[in-house]
């Protein structure tokens, strides 16, 4: 099985593991832990990076870190992993869904706007108080149009970057936009740590209270006595000082990910009924995070039935994410609802999208294998089912 990802580990990882070990620091007071902290600040341009115990954890600091109140509503893309409404949640606030844009899979600008106007202008609403930008997959949401809203409106935005290492927006670096900014490192990221994420941000204040949040709200003078309860999201020096030596050739595994994004593309150019991702937009390059495809109307069958087929002749896929406004979980807690027609695209690409194996330690060959199954796949289905052609 050619798996969908897989993490290169042969840089300084095992010589820094191993400083950790000799020195006994281990857990999240040793030195990469602040050591990986500066480095991804200085790379995205932030004045402030705290390091946490995953990128879930990131979300929830960064929201928890604005002060939002209970009953504030947060504008998210409901094409994203349930991370991201699982942060509102918890902070006690209410997630507004906007649709994705069918090219870039990313949130759907125009009815941002469209939400914006109607919540803000025309109903009046002061709860809503941010925008959680979410970049998915290889491109971001292009985050100046968002900026700008959320100073028309007042609003503060997190930028959740945690598929974009390495990549820009408008020639500017991803986790360097908003309020406050987010990573994960999970083991499908380009920078990994196993599991790990990071808030950034350049105001003191935040990143002191990020500080605070990560470790239990333990007070400097009276360590023990709690005025709040926080979390111990801390990372270890061991995932830290991996991060570090990953981060060291975050250049190298973007020119992978990229390489694999053009020969996926040039191999599967005209595959009958699949549309491939975009290569460029005006602000910015897709860095291939993961390749996505997404079958067209006319193919029959679903994304979840191309992946058994690919599945039994040893190709790993995984599948798009399933809108959050469609989660039962937040169907049964009355967040969301299942109007028809209010968010076509993300229904349509959590059931037909799909992505192929994406990893940095992908080699060609497997690319190669993985690209001429599909096109076996897809051409054999064509015929079967006369015709269709590339959406």
């Amino acid at each position: 099985m050619i798996p969908v990802n897989e993490p290169l580990l042969d840089g300084n990882e095992k010589r820094y593991l191993q400083e950790c070990i000799d020195t006994g620091w281990i857990s999240s007071e040793g030195p990469f832990v602040e050591r990986f902290e500066t480095a991804m600040a200085e790379r995205v341009g932030r004045r402030y990076a705290v390091a946490v115990a995953n990128g879930t954890a990131a979300l929830e600091l960064a929201l928890a870190a604005l002060g939002l109140e209970p009953g504030d509503m947060v504008v998210v893309p409901t094409f994203t992993i349930i991370s991201c409404a699982a942060a509102v949640v918890r902070n006690g606030c209410v997630p507004l869904f906007v649709d994705a844009d069918p090219r870039t899979w990313n949130m759907d600008l125009d009815r941002l706007a469209e939400l914006l106007a109607d919540e803000i202008d025309r109903k009046g609403n002061r709860r809503l108080k941010a925008i959680m930008a979410v970049h998915v997959y290889g491109l971001p949401v292009e985050m100046a149009p968002v900026l700008a809203l959320a100073d028309r409106y007042g609003l503060k935005v997190v930028e959740d970057a945690a598929e974009m290492h390495g990549q820009t927006c408008g020639g500017k670096p991803c986790g360097g936009f908003g309020a406050l900014s987010i990573f994960s490192f999970y083991p499908n990221k380009l920078v990994t740590t196993g599991e790990g994420g990071m808030v950034l941000t350049d105001d003191p204040p935040l990143a002191e209270r990020c500080r605070s949040l990560r470790n239990l709200c333990f007070q400097p003078e009276r360590r023990f006595v709690h005025e709040e309860l926080g979390y111990n999201y801390r990372i270890s020096n061991l995932q830290a000082a991996v991060g570090v030596a990953q981060l060291e050739r975050l250049d190298r595994f973007i020119e992978r990910k990229r390489a694999m994004g053009r020969r996926y593309t040039a191999l599967l150019e005209g595959c009958p009924g699949v549309q491939l991702p975009l290569a460029s937009t005006p602000y910015a390059d897709n860095i291939y995070w993961v390749y996505g495809v997404v079958l067209s109307d006319e193919v029959a069958g679903d994304a979840a039935a191309m992946m058994k087929r690919l599945a039994g002749r040893g190709i790993g896929t995984r599948p798009f994410f399933w809108p959050l406004h469609e989660q039962p979980v937040l169907l049964r807690m009355g967040l969301s609802s299942r109007d028809e027609g209010r968010f076509p695209v993300a229904e349509r690409l959590a059931r037909r999208g799909f992505y192929l194996p994406s990893g940095v330690a992908l080699r060609e060959e497997q690319v190669d294998e993985v690209a001429t199954t599909l096109l076996e796949e897809c051409r054999g289905m064509d015929a079967r089912h006369g015709g269709g052609g590339r959406s």
